[in-house]
């Protein structure tokens, strides 16, 4: 049996660094996350939905990257920036009334460096939406919690 640490595995456990600081395993990496001061928390990391959005901004990257080199493209630098416009209100557990529009969105911004046509770049950046990360967010993923034994 290999000690070697287990792929597509996260693991997050208190730090104690305040009420809700974290350490974040995954595989071999170590990671913080926490809450800001506003929340309660002390910033010793990125609240959790900015972790989100640094898997959305990298897979965005890495996937106009494939893209790019697939298509013999000369991209020389790609850059992604994502924002987080609009989150409910805390509302700890209890459901919010519905508005009718997603409760969360997103704002990514992709910078391209190259000498690239515009059809190249136009390609490149419709590739953001092919990103196997921005599909989970878009979709509908089933989360099964369970107690450990």
């Amino acid at each position: 049996m290999s000690n070697a640490p287990q792929r597509n595995v996260v693991k997050a456990r208190e730090s104690g660094f305040g009420p809700f600081g974290q350490y974040i395993n995954v595989g071999h990496h170590i990671l913080g996350a926490d809450e800001p001061g506003t929340y309660g928390g002390q910033d010793t990391g990125p609240d959790p939905f900015e972790l989100v959005m640094a898997g959305l901004a990298a897979c965005t990257t890495m996937t106009i990257r494939m893209v790019a080199g697939r298509k013999k493209i000369a991209l020389d630098d790609v850059s992604v920036e994502v924002r987080h416009l609009r989150a409910p209100v805390m509302s700890m557990g209890a459901d919010p009334a519905p508005t009718g529009e997603k409760p969360h969105a997103f704002e990514r911004v992709v910078t391209l460096i190259g000498d690239l046509t515009p059809e190249d770049r136009a390609l490149l950046v419709a590739m953001a939406d092919k990103c196997p990360v921005h599909k989970l967010l878009e979709g509908e993923a089933e989360i099964i919690t369970r107690e450990a034994a």
